[in-house]
This record gives structure tokens, sequence and C-alpha cells, in this order.
């Protein structure tokens, strides 16, 4: 590395322990709004505090306004984190134990004062993390899977402790727990139901995709077919799926060839428009270089032409992975067999069982997200050369 390089990257490494340190003095408004909330909360608890729960929480508010002082006076982030950290999940294991289900609340203004000492202490946690992220390694991905879960455990901390304190009914909001023990006691029903659904998701998903994909060729071969295919692609996409799902029953039946059918013409377009966007992508001079080669349609295509489509190609199978899903349970609300999400969702509306409907949407959710990540991780290999994905020193 050559002395002019080296001065670059110092520099680099400058400016961005520059921009960290200036990122870790934004926290100090946050960590004080922490601190109040966590001194009032613990000011206006009852006094009688030989309760479990109530040590519990007086301990974790302790750790709270800890975690706010330290970062006041410009402790270091480990120091932190271990404090906020600590005190954020104590506060939110004592206030669930402290509530049981329709339960009267006590102390409400206590409550609310913890709940947002809990909220301000997430978001402290979730700043720190992401200010001492280093910029390579096993410990960045570490610090990139910890924010959205410290984040996604918080709106469920929030949801449980709001429907219990509040004795929200079960018909209009359960609590998470309350959907998660059903999710557990009824794992069979959910995976009968699951595959039922994943058979049409399969079939329409790939054959949506690839019949999207081959008709974008077909397009970028005969150009004439442009101004007819696309619009009709267009005016097919803007159907109504609630429309065309009795009509695919009607069609092809009961089960699962139907919610493929439904599938299939959800899927095609988003993949033709992505696909014919990605074949035009190829730059000019890309494309006058194949010529000056004498490379015929067919090696333009599969040398230049896709491999330059393939980031479009992938946005449209992403997209597809949550409209599959999505397009196959609400054609189970027009007929199917007596399993299948979609099934369940209505059967189980009906019977005002509702937490057995968020039960089926964590399936749902879950898988969806599965998929995406999986759609995501194989992008990730075969656009590794996209700027998107080059790694930045």
């Amino acid at each position: 590395m050559s002395f002019a390089e080296a001065s670059a990257a110092e520099h680099v490494r400058s400016m961005r322990g520059k921009q960290r340190a200036s990122r870790l003095k934004r926290f100090d408004g946050l960590a004080l709004a922490c601190g109040l909330s966590a001194l009032l909360a613990f000011s206006l608890m009852n006094s009688d505090g030989a309760e479990k729960g109530h040590l519990l929480s007086a301990a974790g508010l302790v750790l709270l306004v800890a975690g706010a002082i330290a970062s006041l006076n410009r402790r270091r982030s480990q120091f932190l984190l271990l404090l906020t950290g600590s005190g954020t999940v104590l506060t939110a294991a004592a206030l669930i134990s402290s509530l049981a289900p329709n339960a009267e609340v006590h102390a409400p203004s206590a409550l609310i004062a913890a709940m947002v000492a809990v909220w301000l202490g997430a978001w402290r946690l979730v700043n720190a993390i992401i200010a001492a992220t280093p910029e390579q390694g096993p410990l960045r991905t570490l610090c990139n899977l910890a924010v959205p879960v410290i984040f996604g455990a918080t709106m469920l901390f929030l949801w449980e402790v709001i429907v219990r304190a509040f004795n929200v009914p079960h018909v209009i909001l359960p609590p998470p727990s309350a959907i998660a023990q059903r999710f557990a006691n009824s794992l069979p029903t959910l995976g009968v139901d699951f595959l039922q659904t994943l058979r049409g998701v399969a079939a329409g998903y790939v054959i949506g995709s690839g019949a999207g994909l081959l008709v974008a060729i077909l397009i970028d071969r005969v150009p004439f077919l442009q101004r007819g295919l696309l619009p009709l692609g267009n005016l097919v996409s803007a159907l109504p799926i609630v429309g065309i799902a009795p009509i695919m029953v009607m069609w092809f039946g009961f089960d699962w060839p139907s919610k493929a059918a439904v599938v299939v013409v959800m899927t095609f377009f988003p993949m033709l428009v992505n696909a014919n966007a990605g074949l035009a992508a190829a730059g000019a001079m890309e494309s006058d270089l194949m010529k000056t080669y004498a490379a015929g349609y067919g090696q333009t295509l599969t040398k230049l032409r896709l491999p330059a489509a393939l980031p479009f190609i992938f946005n449209g199978l992403k997209i597809n992975s949550t409209l599959a899903l999505i397009g196959a349970i609400v054609a189970e609300f027009f007929g199917t067999p007596i399993t299948g999400m979609g099934f369940r969702i209505n059967a189980e509306v009906g019977r005002m069982n509702i937490d057995m409907v968020w039960a089926t949407i964590l399936v749902a959710a879950l898988f969806g997200s599965i998929f995406y990540g999986l759609i995501a991780l194989v992008e990730r290999k075969a656009t590794f050369w996209h700027p998107s994905y080059r790694q930045r020193g």
C-alpha cells in the first residue's frame, strides 16, 4: 500500500470515528428523558414493595437511571449497554409478571411511566448498538441482527402490557402470550393448513414468475408485442383478487390448483415489468461490443442482458414472494377443502377464536419472512458484483 493510500485510509477511519462520536453525543437528550421517566415511575410505585414484581421493577428502574447518568457523564459504550440493557429487561419482565389477566391496575400512572422508561431504554440500547457497530466482521452481523430483534421485542412488550393493563377483550386483540400459547397448542392443525396452502403458493409462484420472465424475453425479442402485451398485463394486474378467486374456483375446483391459478395472475405482471426493465438495463457500450464480436441475439441475451437484468429479476421474485402467499390465502376464502390457512382464518373468525386467527397469521408471516430472506440470500450470491453488494472498506 502506497503512502497516499495509507493516508486516505487513515483519513476515512478518522472521519468514521468522528461520526461515531457525534452520534454518541446525540444520546444526551434521550438519556435524560429515559432517566426522568424511570425516576418518575420509581417515585410513583407503591411503598409496599415487598412483592417480587415491585422489587424487580425497582431494580430495573434504578439501573435505567444509572444508565442515563452514565450516558450523561460520557461513560464507555460497553458500560452503557450493560446498564441500559439490564434495566430495560428487568423492568419489562417485572411489568409483565405483575399484570395478571383481567387484574385491576392499582397505579396506572406508575405503569405508564415505567412503560415509557422501557421504551426509551430500548431506544437508547438500539442507538448504542448502532454507534458501537464495527465496520466489518462477525460482530457487525450480530449487531445488525440485534437491532430489529430489540425493536420487535419492544413492540411485543408494549402490546402485551397495554392489552393486560387496560383489559382489552381477547375478541378485539389478544395479547402475544395468548397467541403464542395457541400457536404452540395448535401446531398439528397449523402444519396441515400450511402444507395445503403451500402447494398452491409454490405452483403458482413458479408458473407465474417463470411465465413473466419468458414473456419479457419474448417482448424484448419482438418489439411489436411490447405495445400489446404490456397494457394487457397491466389490465390483468388491476383485476381485483376477490373477483378473480371465485371464478378460478369454478374453473379449477376447490383444491390447490384454483389457488395456484390466482397466484399466477398475481405474480405474472410484477415479474414481467421487472424483467422487461432489466433486459433494457444493459449499457449501450456493452451492447455495441457484443455486436463487434458478431454475437447473435441468444449469445447477447445469455452473456450480457440476462446477467444485467438479474437485480431486476430478483426484485420481481421478492415482490412475488409476498404476493403469492396473500393471493393463495385470499383465494381459500372462496372455496377450499377443510384445510388451508385462508379457510382456518375464515372459520375461526366465525367462532370468535381470534387468538387462532393471529396464530395462523403468525405462520404466514414467518413463512413469508423466511421465503423473502432465502431469495435475498440467493440474490446476494448471484449478484455479488452489483454496486449495492460491494464491500466498502
